[in-house]
């Protein structure tokens, strides 16, 4: 394969939010984040309903909470993450509003950036 590997850039509250996970799930998340940018996608990303084509959601069980990373590979040339949480296990799986509407803004504002 002659591809080349694309950039990974983060929204700085993204990065901030993605230090704070414990340092395992950093390395797990890096990995797959690094698939990415070699063209492919990982087993633990999936799509992002809602958010358009594009858009990927790492999840990585942890106890009965989740640490997830969204981000985006159809904006310019680098793979883009919009948003790293923990997310509390109060409502099953589903991610909350607060949370979606957060990753649909930070995609918004990028695109306009871009």
């Amino acid at each position: 394969m002659n591809q080349r590997t694309r950039p990974i850039s983060w929204i700085k509250p993204a990065l901030k939010d993605f230090e704070k996970s414990p340092e395992w799930g950093r390395a797990v998340i890096l990995a797959a984040l690094t698939i990415a940018a070699d063209g492919g996608k990982a087993d633990i990303a999936r799509p992002m309903h809602g958010m358009g084509s594009g858009v990927f959601e790492i999840a990585l069980p942890f106890r009965r909470d989740a640490f997830r990373v969204v981000y985006a590979v159809q904006l310019a040339e680098d793979i883009w993450v919009v948003r790293a949480f923990h997310k509390k296990s109060t409502r099953g799986i589903k991610t909350s509003k607060h949370d979606v509407d957060s990753i649909k803004n930070r995609l918004i504002r990028l695109r306009e950036m871009l």
